[in-house]
């Protein structure tokens, strides 16, 4: 399953770096954006986009790895043609669906350097959100591994396609708590206005002295929805049986990041100053890593290790 994975990894990424390419207008983004979607689902190619890309986005990129990306696009486009049907058919749609999370945002929110911050207007608008730009990568993962490891995925597949998505959302709600205030210094803010409005606050009023205290209510609201997505992704995670190391553990990983990264996010009183991100070292990485790995084999350890920390945030969401 690596190729189709890794090749709609790639497309989604040279999309992501359109989409986020500021120096560049909104309207401008959009156009190209659309315009790749069409591409990669079969329209036809006369060089043009690829073209433009690399002139129009890849020159305005400070990494160098997203700059080759870009200007790559005719190989991965010619991969994607290579693929089976059934794996084409899979990419292509994982793409578009990503795309429209990008779109979304190209359409909900200000430019960047306009000064203004939009909210989402409903809980409901923030699931759908976290599904178009991960959930849905949970549901892509989870047909891909039906596809091409029959057999591996314990459990009736319905209940199994559902927690994907939902793994999917778990990763995505740690993303937009743990970057609020990053986001809130573009113009986006994806606490949806309800909410804001319950605790008596706005957009604006996130980016004021104390209001990490002020909002910690919806803070805690919203790491406990989070918290039941991550259930659901453990669930996924031990579905996996331990002779498929890779596969586990390409699944295990993110659960212990992410539920390391709640750790720090509901414990941090300043999550709201971007000087004080919620985010865990690089040294924790590879400890999780390498712990991880020794342990993939024994489902009674790592689970242990996973609900010692969900009793960590548990203990603070409720003291």
């Amino acid at each position: 399953m690596r190729d189709p994975i890794g090749l709609a990894y790639l497309l989604a990424r040279a999309a992501d770096t359109i989409a986020d390419t500021s120096l560049i207008s909104p309207t401008q983004r959009l156009e190209l954006l659309l315009s790749l979607r069409n591409l990669v689902n079969g329209a036809p190619d006369d060089g043009t986009l690829t073209e433009r890309l690399a002139q129009e986005v890849a020159g305005q990129q400070s990494l160098s790895d997203e700059k080759v990306l870009l200007e790559s696009l005719g190989g991965a486009l010619t991969v994607l043609s290579q693929l089976s049907d059934a794996d084409r058919t899979a990419v292509r749609g994982i793409v578009s669906t990503l795309t429209q999370g990008m779109e979304f945002d190209l359409h909900t929110f200000p430019d960047e350097s306009s000064g203004r911050i939009a909210a989402l207007n409903t809980l409901e608008e923030l699931d759908t959100y976290t599904y178009l730009v991960a959930g849905c990568v949970g549901e892509f993962w989870t047909r891909m591994t039906y596809a091409h490891m029959p057999g591996t995925l314990k459990g009736e597949p319905g209940i199994t396609l559902s927690n994907g998505v939902r793994f999917g959302k778990a990763l995505q709600m740690t993303n937009v708590l743990r970057d609020c205030s990053k986001d809130l210094r573009i113009g986006r803010c994806y606490l949806p206005s309800p909410m804001l409005n319950r605790y008596g606050l706005s957009p604006e009023d996130l980016l004021t002295p104390g209001a990490s205290r002020r909002a910690q209510p919806l803070l805690f609201e919203l790491l406990r929805l989070t918290l039941d997505h991550y259930r659901a992704a453990v669930d996924y995670t031990f579905a996996i049986p331990a002779r498929s190391v890779r596969l586990r553990l390409s699944c295990l990983w993110p659960v212990l990041i992410g539920l390391e990264t709640l750790v720090l996010l509901v414990n941090n009183d300043e999550w709201l100053d971007p000087a004080k991100i919620s985010k865990i070292g690089r040294n924790k990485v590879y400890k999780i890593v390498a712990a991880s790995t020794l342990l993939e084999p024994s489902d009674r350890m790592l689970r242990a290790w996973i609900d010692r920390l969900i009793t960590r945030i548990e203990a603070r969401l409720d003291g």
